[in-house]
């Protein structure tokens, strides 16, 4: 049981214990909530608190004051258990009712008798194994199942799970356990069972294992509807794109953060501010910046080549023999004044190395690997008469066996909220339509690139959808796999996508989608709002086959 301080005035705040904290919300209004201190030190004969707000995003986290501390409602952490005996012997486990079965199945199976000699009896799978069992063996085991799914039509409520299990087999929903574990019961590990247990009182429906299952598009406007058909592709045996945490690190060279090994220290942040040209920012997340630099109050970035400084005369210094006014590397786009330019990882180095401990500052689900090789990056830049100033970048394997056209993307603080993302996302794509390639972005998103990425498809493809014309007065028709081909958005991406916005129902033995008045004029009002855009005529850049490549 967690204990509570009876008597707050004369117990002191050690790191692990929890408490309600001060701080203000978003509309300036006070509030308390429960709080993880993770590190106190003293300044000024003055004790500080860095604390963690449960629940909340980490970039929240900061150093308060212990007048901002409810010491009435202190909780102690808890104190870690010693390993009980078992009939007095040391370390031995104590006995539980699954290893005593197992147990007593391995001693029947010693003593069979000669006729069941060679058989192996089932060894009773816990419950861990069963709800987190690896991707790799779940996709076995759907590959040893009919070739075509049967899905049984269910109430509405219902009918997105059962679309999905008909058009990919696997969940393809956008949740995150990051953020939301709320999966349909129906999942297990982020893939779906490809068979459907028959409900009493229905009957099973068309089977989507044949040829492509034909959707209808409706679109009411002004009370008058057109419609248009969509065929579903038949269904694969493919991960999810759209899946959360895998549950073994992937060890292709990818940016993606094994959560298991975060410590005290890279829980917290250790830079205070940095100045990056005219901008000043204050950092989100823990960077491994050299430890000399993590005490000073300031650290000063080059904003052309990124090379950190420890004081405001070593940068004037460093400018006088800096002579680069844009990133290394290749300029492949340049509309006004925004620029793109493809810099190799293993080229050029340094930069890379730098721009990833910039970048760290503000992602937390990604680790930084000096080793920049496997990695191109593209930074957009603003252009002006000093230089070209960097907005963000986003980066990505030379060679992706997911089809991964986005390892880690940002846009920096400063130029957030103004359209920047979303080209930044529009431009990725954009290289996969030269390449012939559909793409996805590396899982996990953050919290910010998942709104991002789900506003970016959500555009997409009610673009392509709404401009659907009837065609000798039938209905238009499309298929998924070629809203893909259009968008080079992979058809996991848009069938999660139509999901989210709830536009698929089942309506006289038909998929439908159907787009409402509200959605049309949502669509239109964001779109109005949407004045950055990538102009194809504007880019230069030819694609490489890096897997010919025998050194990069």
């Amino acid at each position: 049981m967690t204990k509570m301080a009876d008597n707050a005035s004369s117990v002191d705040i050690v790191e692990g214990c929890r408490l309600p904290v001060l701080r203000k919300n978003q509309e300036h209004e006070d509030e308390w909530p429960l709080a993880e201190i993770l590190s106190v030190k003293e300044v000024s004969s003055r004790k500080l608190y860095y604390v963690h707000y449960i629940d909340f995003n980490k970039r929240l986290d900061e150093w308060v004051t212990g007048d901002r501390l409810d010491m009435k409602k202190l909780q102690f952490p808890k104190k870690e258990a010693k390993t009980p005996t078992k009939n007095g012997l040391p370390g031995s486990r104590p006995g539980s009712p699954e290893r005593d079965v197992r147990k007593s199945l391995e001693l029947n199976a010693q003593t069979a008798s000669a006729p069941s000699r060679g058989k192996t009896l089932p060894t009773p799978l816990s419950a861990h194994n069963e709800l987190h069992a690896t991707p790799e063996i779940n996709n076995h085991d759907i590959k040893k199942e009919e070739p075509d799914p049967v899905v049984q039509i269910t109430p509405r409520s219902d009918l997105t799970n059962n679309v999905s299990k008909c058009l990919s087999g696997v969940c393809t929903g956008l949740v995150k356990p990051h953020f939301n574990n709320n999966f349909p019961k129906s999942f297990k590990n982020g893939t779906a069972r490809r068979l459907i247990p028959p409900q009493p009182g229905r009957k099973r429906k068309a089977n989507c294992g044949g040829a492509d299952e034909m959707i209808k598009v409706l679109q009411y406007n002004n009370n008058n509807p057109q419609s248009a058909s969509v065929f579903l592709p038949p269904p694969e045996d493919s991960q999810d794109s759209s899946d959360g945490v895998p549950t073994a690190p992937r060890m292709t060279g990818s940016l993606v953060s094994d959560r298991s090994h975060d410590d005290i220290v890279t829980r917290m942040k250790n830079i205070e501010c940095i100045e990056l040209g005219r901008h000043r920012l204050k950092p989100w997340y823990f960077s491994p910046y050299p430890q000399e630099l993590t005490t000073l109050p300031i650290l000063y970035l080059c904003e052309f080549c990124l090379k950190y400084l420890k004081s405001l005369k070593c940068l004037q210094r460093h400018l006088t023999k800096c002579h680069l006014r844009h990133p290394p590397g290749n300029e492949i786009y340049r509309k006004g004044t925004i620029s793109f330019f493809e810099i190799d990882g293993r080229k050029n180095k340094n930069y890379s190395q730098n721009l990833c401990l910039l970048a760290k500052c503000f992602l937390d689900h990604k680790t930084l690997y000096y080793d920049t090789d496997p990695f191109l990056f593209y930074v957009m830049t603003e252009y002006d008469s000093k230089g070209f100033h960097i907005v963000g970048y986003y980066s990505k394997e030379k060679e992706s066996t997911e089809d991964y056209n986005v390892a880690c993307i940002l846009t920096l603080p400063p130029y957030q909220r103004r359209g920047y993302g979303k080209l930044l996302i529009e431009f990725s794509y954009e290289l996969s339509k030269v390449e012939g390639k559909t793409g996805t972005p590396e899982k996990p998103l953050s919290d910010l690139g998942l709104l991002s990425y789900r506003s970016y498809w959500s555009q997409t493809i009610l673009e392509i959808l709404m401009e659907l014309k009837p065609d000798n007065g039938e209905r238009p028709q499309i298929t998924i796999n070629e809203i893909s081909e259009i968008t080079s958005v992979k058809k996991e991406d848009v069938i999660s996508t139509l999901q989210y916005l709830n536009l698929i129902n089942y309506y006289k033995g038909q998929y439908i989608l159907t787009l409402s008045e509200d959605i049309v004029d949502g669509h239109e009002r964001a779109m109005q709002k949407r004045h950055l855009r990538i102009d194809s005529k504007c880019l230069h850049f030819t694609p490489k086959d890096w897997s010919k490549r025998g050194k990069w």
